[in-house]
Formats: structure tokens, C-alpha cells, sequence
């Protein structure tokens, strides 16, 4: 192997080290505390752990896009002109089993409303324990395989980026990245979290 190849591969290793071991600090500690985005964010953390982001000052969303959980190809970008839930979550999480049935419920009452939910499955190393995850909750909106966490990657620093499981953004109608929160939520949390993204025009 050549020496520039073997960097590449440790490059990109220490990279999912790094990852790994975020997540592992964070995940599942349903409490919602705010890590910080470091830098000159402009978004503000309201009483309830969720992050907002006003209308003008928002950055795009990343890309995000994959294969779902039944072997679909899916990409975020097409649903612009919908809110956006994005939920990261695995089934080896406990606050993810949480909160998986109120996500179910809000997506059905959201449908109509222009609302789209996405989940991100991460950290499962096979895919069937996320597909009877989804199952047992009846969680019927499609998710997204991502096993190594390379999606939470594309996130820049300083927004409002997932930095621990389970993880929820909001995507507004323009694609752009709206609301974040770092704790499981109920539905009514939910709602009061994409409820005002609905409302604007």
C-alpha cells in the first residue's frame, strides 16, 4: 500500500473514531443539554432544549441522502417545499424506543399539513434489528440506513447539527435548517417544535 493511500485510510478512520466517540459521549442521555456549536451560530436555545434559527439567518440543509431501511434509494433534497423531520435514532437506543410512537403519530396528523418525517437509523450494525425496530412501533415514514454515522458527518459545525442519539432537525419549506433539538421528545413537544414552521409561509 502506498504511503498516500494509507493516509487517506487512517484520515478517514480517525474521522469515524471521531464520530463514534461523540456519539458515544452523547447518546441516549435524553436530557437535552446543549453541546454548543462553537463559533458565531445564530441560533438561540429556548427553555424546552430545542434550538431555532429565525427565517433570514438560516443555512442550507446538507445534503442527506441513502438507501431506506426496505431498499429504496431516498434523498432529502426532494421534498424542498415541505418541513422536513429529521429524526436520528437507532434500536439500541432506549429514549429512541421512547419516542418513537409519538413520532408516528405527529407524522400521520402532519401529512396533510406539508409536513414530510425521515428517520436516520445509525450505529446498528445489522439491518434487520432497525427494521424490527420500525415494526414494533409501527413506524410507517421511511428511514435511512446509515450504519457508520457518515451522514451526520455532512452537518458543517457551528449549525444546527445531530450530536447525539436521538437527535431531531427541522428542515423549513426553502431547505434550510430550522430547528434542532438534542432530547427525545413526546408529541407535544414535537409539536410545538414544527408546529410554527408549519404556520409560515
Amino acid at each position: 500500500m502506498s504511503s498516500g493511500r494509507a493516509l487517506r485510510r487512517r484520515s478517514t478512520l480517525l474521522a469515524a473514531t471521531a464520530v463514534a466517540g461523540a456519539l458515544t459521549l452523547s447518546a441516549c442521555s435524553g436530557d437535552g443539554t446543549e453541546a454548543g456549536g462553537g463559533g458565531n451560530t445564530n441560533f438561540v436555545t429556548g427553555s424546552g432544549g430545542v434550538s431555532t434559527v429565525a427565517k433570514g439567518e438560516r443555512t442550507d440543509a446538507p445534503k442527506l441522502d441513502g438507501t431506506t431501511l426496505d431498499g429504496k434509494a431516498l434523498d432529502v433534497t426532494d421534498y424542498k417545499g415541505k418541513v422536513v423531520v429529521l429524526n436520528f435514532w437507532g434500536s439500541w437506543c432506549g429514549p429512541c424506543r421512547a419516542e418513537a410512537k409519538h413520532f408516528q403519530k405527529v407524522s400521520q396528523e402532519t401529512g396533510d399539513q406539508g409536513v414530510q418525517f425521515v428517520g436516520i437509523n445509525t450505529r446498528d450494525p445489522q439491518k434487520s434489528l432497525a427494521v424490527n425496530f420500525e415494526e414494533d412501533f409501527g413506524v410507517t415514514y421511511p428511514s435511512i440506513y446509515d450504519p457508520a454515522g457518515k451522514l451526520l458527518l455532512r452537518f458543517p459545525k457551528g449549525t444546527l447539527n445531530p450530536q447525539a442519539i436521538p437527535s431531531t432537525v427541522v428542515i423549513d419549506r426553502d431547505g434550510k435548517l430550522a430547528a434542532r433539538t438534542l432530547a427525545a421528545l413526546d408529541a407535544e413537544k414535537l409539536r410545538k417544535m414544527i408546529d410554527p414552521l408549519i404556520a409560515e409561509k
